[in-house]
């Protein structure tokens, strides 16, 4: 079943709520925290497994948060209609210049979504710093297919990770096909294999020439 909650405004509502929350929940940081980015990520992941439940309301039937560190998912929920959310936390620092972080790798998202009933969602937490006080200032609450690819661009690990080009540019479009968004990603790998594969060449080249420099060495 298509998602109620993306097909409607219960996702904005739910964007709103978590900023608000998470507003009085500013200052969690300590002076240690403050230093590390990382430390701040992780001290923002924390709260939201612990109260992003409450957002979720009544529209969730299950809800988990117990997931190894290299898992899809950061927490995920099944809701009331039986469709299942994978949620991908993600918090940035407005201030840095430029973040440029992986989502997910493009074989595994392919796979998730063989089944119609499946999201894979970013859940994106934008913040800065005011002495030791966090100011949440946007929450990006949407599933993979509403984020334009002209935000996105593909890294080389693996099959090809799906990365957000720049933290500070994120494009939402809302409704977005998943079928046509699909379509773009296949279109997106089937120009980016080849230039790996142009990559590749030129390694095994390289190679190559270190290979028979080494063969024509004398043993000391």
């Amino acid at each position: 079943m298509k998602s109620r909650i993306f097909s409607s405004q219960a996702y904005i509502s739910m964007e709103q709520n978590t900023l608000a929350l998470l507003n009085t929940e500013s200052d969690f940081l300590s002076p240690s925290t403050l230093e590390s980015t990382r430390a701040a990520g992780d001290a923002i992941q924390e709260i939201l497994a612990l109260k992003f439940e409450s957002i979720l309301g009544n529209w969730v039937s299950e809800y988990s948060t117990d997931f190894a560190r290299r898992a899809m998912a950061d927490l995920a929920f099944e809701d009331i209609d039986g469709n299942y959310y994978v949620i991908d936390v993600k918090s940035h620092r407005m201030s840095t210049k430029f973040n440029m972080p992986n989502l997910t790798s493009v074989e595994r998202l392919a796979r998730l979504y063989e089944d119609d009933t499946n999201y894979f969602v970013l859940l994106m937490v934008q913040y800065d710093l005011q002495g030791s006080h966090a100011d949440f200032s946007r929450v990006h609450f949407v599933p993979i297919e509403f984020l334009s690819w002209d935000c996105l661009t593909v890294g080389a690990l693996g099959w090809g990770q799906i990365q957000i080009a720049n933290s500070n540019r994120i494009i939402v479009n809302h409704q977005f096909s998943r079928k046509q968004w699909m379509l773009q990603l296949c279109e997106v790998m089937l120009e980016f294999y080849p230039k790996e594969i142009e990559k590749i060449r030129d390694r095994l080249s390289r190679f190559e020439e270190i290979k028979a420099y080494w063969l024509g060495k004398s043993e000391d």
